[in-house]
């Protein structure tokens, strides 16, 4: 089987062939696979905080960032603005964020983390490192480390592809 990779023909190994193989053996189903664990992980020990994974991502990213509009946050967690929207406005319900009036261009929104919404992170946060942790485990700390190293290699690689529009929460 030959592949067009950098715009040359490649072949590669019949052992490399995803459609023949068991869906156990593809990329993207063990991606999803080990997204759907991270997730059940995530909420036993999150889930008496009623927050998502993507909610967290975007308490975090605005605790990093502070004030930012709505168009940098969505790309800064990687999701599209249209789910963006509804997602802040889910935390401005519960008190966790605020939006304002940006000073400098009235046109612009900006989104700010509350007290509530610093002080939910403050219970959260340990939690949520024991998920990732959780997630990983049953690797040795080197494999854990070249497993992260490995998707960072491939979303950096893919990052333009980017567009959010098939996150989901």
């Amino acid at each position: 089987m030959s592949v067009v990779k950098a715009g040359k023909t490649q072949d590669i190994d019949q052992d490399h062939t995803w459609r023949g193989g068991p869906l156990q053996g593809r990329p993207g189903f063990l991606i999803r696979r080990l997204h759907q664990i991270h997730t059940a992980l995530f909420t036993q020990e999150i889930g008496e905080e009623k927050i998502t994974p993507i909610m967290y991502s975007v308490l975090s990213a605005l605790s990093q960032t502070g004030p930012v509009d709505q168009t940098t946050l969505a790309r800064a967690v990687a999701i599209d603005k249209t789910n963006m929207a509804d997602i802040l406005e889910r935390l401005r319900k519960r008190g966790l964020i605020r939006r304002r009036v940006a000073p400098k261009d009235r046109r612009v929104r900006l989104t700010v983390l509350t007290d509530e919404g610093r002080a939910l992170l403050d219970r959260v946060d340990a939690k949520a490192e024991r998920a990732h942790l959780r997630t990983v485990e049953d690797l040795p700390p080197g494999e854990q480390a070249q497993l992260v190293a490995l998707m960072m290699r491939i979303i950096d690689a893919k990052d333009s592809l980017q567009d959010g529009s098939d996150a989901v929460d």
